[in-house]
Parts: structure tokens; sequence; C-alpha cells
């Protein structure tokens, strides 16, 4: 799953070389949590207009998340 989401983003961001995914552990829900970390220059393109392309990203990761019975949330810093 973390490299499915760097894969995503790079296509995204002008410094690839500055992407940083975290995962958490499972929660008491069973929700594993992946942090984003992308250049402050490229949050604007990570995240785009009113948050579409952010939405998108989640979109696909909750979907392949699914394939594998596995449920995760996307969090970008």
């Amino acid at each position: 799953m973390k490299e499915l989401l760097i894969a995503i983003v790079t296509g995204l961001v002008d410094k690839p070389e500055e992407i940083t995914v975290t995962a958490d552990e499972k929660n008491e829900e069973g929700i594993i949590v992946y942090h984003l970390h992308v250049s402050e220059d490229d949050m604007g393109r990570v995240i785009g207009r009113q948050g579409r392309i952010a939405k998108a990203i989640r979109t696909v990761m909750r979907a392949a998340a699914a394939r594998n019975d596995e449920k995760i949330q996307v969090e970008i810093e």
C-alpha cells in the first residue's frame, strides 16, 4: 500500500525525492493510517482545488485496500 501511495503522488509533485510515507499500526477499529509528507511547494498540487485530488487519492487507496481486506486512511501533512 505504501508503494502504491508513493507511485500515485510521484506523478503529481515536482520534488519526488521529498515524498515520505509513514504508516501507523492498526488502531482499535482496525484502520491503518498512512501519513503522506511532501514538500511545502508541492502541497497545493497534492491537495488540488477544493481538495479534489486529495479526495481522489484517498478513494483509490481505499479501493486498493478493500481488495486486500484492509481499512486505511490517508492523512496529507
